[in-house]
């Protein structure tokens, strides 16, 4: 069932289609500079995640231009075993981990072109994402986020140490604090998640229970 819906700025939230794969491989690039190559989505796996799981990837567009992006596969997970790593939820791009029975919706990237940030289009992702976890009946939202302010400190304290503050308020993380706006909650520390510097490869398990509202606007 393809999805769309106009927010009040005129970007449209909608299902990812054949059309729109070129832009975004090259909005990959642009909003993940400095994440390596091997895990970001090339066209090519954007076109087997619309044959695999249509309902699950979402993009925005604006005026013929795709200028923000999500992608999602569904697991069953288990959260007394923490130790996954984004490249192997990933599978090379294809993200063939993907269970179609899985009871929560795991996403796998949100981002959002830089010149159009401010415009509410990650909040609409995550809307639309949460429209379909209840669609489906799943638990909820799951992501591994990227705690991306802490590169720049991690001379300056632990990871552990930054965590606990992120989750105490006392921090403001530049996408986890954006996401617990959204009303995720960070759930654990996850070393060695991901291969960016931004965040010395730390992730953040963050949990959003499908009975949250998500206010896209």
């Amino acid at each position: 069932m393809a999805y769309f819906r106009a927010l009040k700025s005129g970007v449209v939230i909608t299902t990812i289609r054949k059309e729109h794969v070129w832009q975004l491989e090259e909005l990959q690039n642009i909003v993940y500079p400095t994440l390596a190559p091997e895990e970001r989505f090339r066209a090519e796996h954007y076109l087997h995640h619309i044959k695999m799981f249509p309902e699950g990837q979402f993009c925005a567009v604006y005026e013929d231009k795709v200028i923000g992006m999500c992608s999602a596969i569904r697991l069953t997970f288990d959260f007394e075993h923490l130790d996954h790593t984004f490249a192997e939820l990933l599978a090379g791009g294809y993200m063939t981990t993907h269970e179609p029975d899985g009871e929560w919706l795991y996403g796998m990237d949100m981002g959002t072109h830089p010149d159009y940030r401010k415009m509410g289009i990650a909040r609409g992702l995550y809307f639309a994402r949460q429209t379909l976890v209840r669609r489906l009946g799943l638990r909820g939202q799951i992501a591994g986020g990227m705690m991306s302010g802490y590169g720049k400190v991690k001379h300056l304290m632990s990871a552990e140490a930054y965590f606990e503050k992120l989750k105490a308020g006392k921090i403001v993380d530049p996408t986890i604090s954006a996401q617990m706006k959204v009303g995720f909650e960070p759930y654990a520390l996850l070393p060695n998640y991901i291969s960016d510097p931004v965040c010395d490869n730390y992730g953040v398990l963050i949990v959003l229970e499908a009975h949250k509202d998500v206010l896209s606007e």
